[in-house]
């Protein structure tokens, strides 16, 4: 089975060692997925928010694709919604503790929870219903044999879109072109989608200026907007944002400057945003993204828990597990700047280049983001 390929252990430094059991359980609820893809599941699970809503077209949405496959539906017609599964949706941080606690007394199989935002909350939590098991994405590993945590290398795959960008600029004969990032909520989660992102760009140009703005906030795509406009209009080539609903913000901005005949681009998140970012016939403001296969995270998680195989701690998936990468869906993207995106990609898979990470070399990580130029968010961003 395909999906097989999507888990390897990674040891570090931050992640303890895993035993040979650990990889068997995961490849083995692998192949159970073609051994049972046309039986609905049983196993009842809810999908828990930090405010996103699934249609957020990225993040949420990917997961809840996810467990959309595992049940055999499709978007618009989820027949088993609200029998064997369902979504909760938490607005209020301060309630993450009394709300994560009411959901573990519905004794459902499993509860799947997006973002390291309720990483406090369940480290309370998880103990007090050993029972219930509990799948983080980009979680953190906790102390518990009920809490599976799915973290992804995004800084490959960021690696791989900010060397894309610099190599379509150059083919476009840009002269020193310059380039921006806008972050969420600052975490190591997100600074690594940053440093591999100032990393593949200064693989192509060492001097380019790079800045980066954090949001906040996953849901202010106004902000994303208001500094996106201040950094296409000083002339920026591209921006990635890693910021949930907000980073819409940014590709609209993108959209009205290349309506206006503006060479800017937005760089896509977590999914394939390229219709997000249409504009006409065969043209998008996204020049690619940056996905990673949370889709796939989710539903094998769920099938540990099918098999009887669902065992607590932390997964690091990898380029090599072809679970982060970019997208090539634009048409715009010169075909040797893919070509050599390609290389780089091997290149990475086989350890040619290495690239550091929070959970792998923190020191080394900070040291790529003094390299950056930081910016707050002016005056009448957040209006």
């Amino acid at each position: 089975m395909e999906n097989a390929r999507f888990f390897r252990i990674i040891e570090n430094k931050k992640l303890p060692k895993k035993s040979a059991l650990f990889l068997c359980i995961v490849l083995i609820s692998a192949f159970l997925v073609g051994c049972h893809k046309n039986i609905t599941p049983t196993v009842t699970s809810k999908l828990v928010t930090d405010g996103l809503s699934i249609n957020d077209k990225t993040y949420n949405a990917s997961a809840w694709e996810g467990i959309l496959h595992f049940y055999g539906d499709i978007v618009g017609d989820e027949k088993n919604f609200g029998t064997l599964y369902d979504v909760v949706i938490c607005n209020d941080s301060a309630r993450y503790n009394s709300d994560l606690r009411a959901v573990s007394e519905e004794n459902l199989d499993l509860l799947i929870l997006t973002s390291f935002t309720f990483a406090g909350a369940l480290r309370g939590v998880a103990p007090i219903y050993p029972d219930q098991k509990y799948l983080t994405i980009d979680g953190f590993e906790l102390p518990v044999p009920n809490v599976m945590n799915y973290l992804f290398a995004t800084e490959e795959g960021s690696y791989l879109v900010g060397a894309l960008a610099a190599l379509q600029a150059k083919a476009e004969g840009v002269s020193k072109p310059s380039f921006g990032f806008i972050g969420g909520i600052e975490s190591d989660l997100i600074t690594d989608f940053e440093a591999g992102y100032v990393l593949g760009i200064r693989s192509v140009f060492p001097d380019a200026e790079i800045y980066d703005c954090y949001v906040d906030d996953w849901m202010r795509p106004d902000r994303a907007a208001a500094k996106a406009k201040v950094w296409y209009d000083r002339g920026l080539y591209a921006i990635y944002t890693a910021a949930g609903m907000s980073g819409n913000g940014t590709i609209a901005e993108a959209i009205a400057h290349r309506k206006a005949g503006k060479n800017v681009w937005a760089i896509g998140v977590d999914k394939d945003q390229y219709e997000e970012g249409i504009y006409g016939v065969g043209k998008s403001s996204v020049l690619t993204s940056m996905v990673k296969r949370i889709d796939n995270a989710v539903e094998m998680g769920l099938r540990t828990v099918q098999s009887g195989t669902f065992k607590g701690g932390s997964l690091v998936l990898t380029l090599k597990d072809d679970a982060v990468g970019f997208t090539t869906t634009n048409a715009e993207i010169d075909s040797e700047v893919i070509k050599q995106v390609s290389l780089l990609k091997n290149d990475i898979i086989t350890g040619k280049i290495k690239i550091p990470a929070s959970y792998k070399d923190r020191e080394l990580t900070e040291k790529v983001m003094q390299s950056v130029i930081r910016e707050n968010m002016i005056s009448g961003d957040e209006k």
